[in-house]
């Protein structure tokens, strides 16, 4: 089935342009050695008022010497629950040159415990992330007094 096609139609395609800029010198940003480390910039970038009110889901892009390059608001949902979806979440990895990424969500019940969903969810990311070459170093539930890290649980 031979197919003809418009030639000013075929003119009319978007164009996709990948462009990074940062402000902040490498040498400003905060290093992740340690659960501890990410939980406490989560923290501090955290929304204020929104720990304990809303579940959100956020990511830190990290580069070569697990610097963090940004923090991506994946989203915002409900007491008891939020959406995050993997093709949004690697857009913005493949969009900064992330070389790894740390998942992190809040539990605005204070409760630490992961859900099977919060399993599920980090297993299907860290396979896409393995396909990309982009390491999920740790997925971490945040509460206003700790953190639980998938890493320092071996569930990762």
């Amino acid at each position: 089935m031979e197919q003809h096609f418009n030639k000013e139609a075929l003119t009319k395609v978007a164009e996709v342009e990948l462009v990074y800029k940062s402000k902040v010198k490498a040498s400003e940003r905060p290093v992740v050695q340690s659960s501890t480390d990410a939980a406490n910039i989560l923290r501090v970038l955290w929304e204020d008022g929104k720990l304990e009110l809303v579940e959100q889901f956020k990511v830190l892009f990290l580069n070569r010497s697990n610097k963090v390059i940004c923090i991506y608001n994946v989203s915002s949902g409900g007491v008891t629950g939020t959406v995050a979806d993997p093709k949004l979440i690697f857009t913005a990895a493949l969009r900064v040159n992330a070389v790894s990424i740390i998942l992190c969500h809040n539990h605005p019940s204070g409760s630490l415990k992961p859900s099977r969903p919060d399993e599920e969810l980090t297993h299907k990311i860290k396979q896409a992330g393995a396909f990309l070459d982009i390491k999920v170093i740790d997925h971490i539930i945040l509460s206003s007094e700790s953190y639980f890290s998938f890493a320092d649980e071996g569930l990762l």
